[in-house]
């Protein structure tokens, strides 16, 4: 066996009695500064070790082909109803979806960008309608002209008031006329006003009666309306909460549904039988909008190529006045890419100094058309997008931290001949940001820790020598002299 004697032979650190050696005041005085220099350089070698480092570099995209972009966003329109409201997408690949509503939401609004109630659903109602045979026969009018000063009559009269708001200028609604005006012959026979008084069918010439239209927010022509005496009235400038009908505009659709309606009113007591209306005309009816705006939110998913987001009315069975229609909007969110994760976010908020920070460059801005009633003016967005991506090596392997998708926004207002929009233009940049972060390593960590505390003690060590040896050589010089 190793003897103990030849074990501590290759000791480096050889103890010195403790008797041999000689404490001084001058000596703790150093050591305390020595010590207090130790803690400070630990902390800065610790605030260093923590913090990031990055380099940044300009790239061509990495994305490969077939990426899609997410674009989410939230724009509230109050002039805009949700009856009609159709976000589109395009791009110049030839991309072009109408009416995405998958993965869109609709809510009426007030003027004050206010919810007015629950999320609207138009389904298949404005597509896909039967209009029957066209015809140019002329017949007699069944329908009751209706006027501002007429309306309120006529719908506290009548338990059943349907209502065909038109414009003469318009196709549908002259494809509609001679349809309603013989459904309307057949409704009289049928239900005498006079004898019966269940029901009525009117027309309101929204050329001729703009401000009656525009009360009940009729933004499509034709729009058919049904009013029920007595519970739907508000007190809101006696304005009456109805129902829209987006069923088959043939006759005998039109007549059916006014069966409906009208079946479960008795005939002299005007009373509702407890029954109710019949499911094959509920699914037709949805209640009209009680105001004129609509919020609609969401996300699409596009092809990372120039395209164009547009938020217009649009429907199959409608036209549109364009000089009345008013394309102002507040954009509450807009943003490209994936949404971030609460994990990401909070190294989102490590790294936001090395971003742009434009990835919500319209957030909380308004684009307000002063025209009048609209006056055809569409309002453009022009959007120039940059993708910033972060590499991180905190772990082992190298992986993407996060990709964030920075723009700048240039908004314009611009007079057209045809329909108002609301149009985002994107355009993606070929290039895009690396931002690479280069942690410092344990090991460098511990190799400076261990420099910055041998380094300290040794030149103490030799201040503490130097200090002690002059003292030593002054009192000799002393002791010399004197003697």
């Amino acid at each position: 066996m190793v003897s103990s004697t030849k074990i501590k032979s290759v000791d480096f650190y050889r103890k010195i009695p403790r008797d041999l050696t000689e404490a001084s005041l001058s000596g703790a005085g150093l050591s305390i500064v020595a010590a207090l220099i130790m803690v400070f350089l630990f902390g800065m070698e610790l605030s260093s070790y923590l913090e990031v480092s990055t380099t940044t570099a300009v790239i061509v995209d990495k994305s490969a082909d077939g990426d899609f972009l997410r674009i989410d966003f939230n724009i509230s329109f109050p002039a805009l109803s949700c009856e009609f409201a159709s976000v589109d997408v395009s791009d110049v690949l030839g991309t072009n979806r109408l009416n995405i509503t998958k993965t869109v939401h609709k809510f009426p609004i007030d003027p004050h960008l206010m919810a007015t109630g629950t999320e609207f659903h138009s389904g298949l109602a404005l597509h896909n309608i039967n209009h029957g045979e066209e015809t140019k026969e002329e017949l007699p009018d069944g329908a009751i002209p209706l006027t501002s000063g007429s309306f309120e009559s006529y719908t506290h009269h009548f338990p059943i008031l349907v209502v065909n708001f038109y414009a003469p200028w318009c196709y549908w609604s002259n494809r509609l006329k001679p349809n309603w005006e013989k459904a309307a012959n057949i409704i009289k026979q049928r239900y005498d006003p006079e004898s019966d008084g269940r029901v009525l069918l009117g027309s309101v010439d929204c050329t001729q009666e703009a401000a009656l239209c525009r009360k009940n927010h009729v933004q499509g022509y034709p729009s058919i309306r049904i009013f029920r005496k007595g519970s739907d009235l508000r007190e809101d400038h006696g304005h009456h909460e109805h129902e829209s009908y987006y069923g088959d505009r043939d006759t005998d659709s039109i007549v059916k549904m006014v069966d409906g309606l009208v079946a479960p009113i008795h005939p002299e007591t005007h009373a509702v039988a407890l029954d109710g209306i019949s499911n094959d005309t509920v699914k037709h009816l949805k209640k009209a909008p009680v105001t004129g705006g609509c919020r609609v939110e969401g996300f699409v998913r596009v092809k990372k190529v120039p395209g164009n987001l547009v938020i217009s009315a649009h429907s199959g069975a409608h036209s549109f006045d364009s000089s009345q229609m008013n394309m102002s909007h507040v954009v509450s969110h807009l943003s490209f890419g994936r949404m971030i994760s609460p994990r990401l976010l909070t190294d989102m908020k490590r790294l936001l100094p090395y971003l742009g920070q434009s990835h919500d460059r319209l957030d909380g801005k308004a684009f307000i058309n002063q025209h009048e009633f609209g006056a055809n003016v569409t309002i453009e967005h022009y959007l120039q997008i940059v993708k910033a991506e972060v590499i991180t090596r905190r772990s082992s392997e190298e992986h993407s931290l996060i990709e964030e998708y920075e723009y700048t926004a240039h908004s314009s207002v611009a007079h057209t001949y045809y329909l108002p929009v609301a149009k985002f233009h994107f355009e993606l940049s070929p290039m895009q940001i690396l931002i690479t972060e280069n942690p410092k390593s344990f090991s460098h960590f511990i190799t400076n820790l261990c420099a910055i505390i041998g380094g300290v003690f040794t030149v103490a060590g030799i201040l503490d020598s130097i200090f002690h040896n002059t003292v030593r050589l002054i009192k000799k010089v002393e002791l010399g002299k004197n003697i």
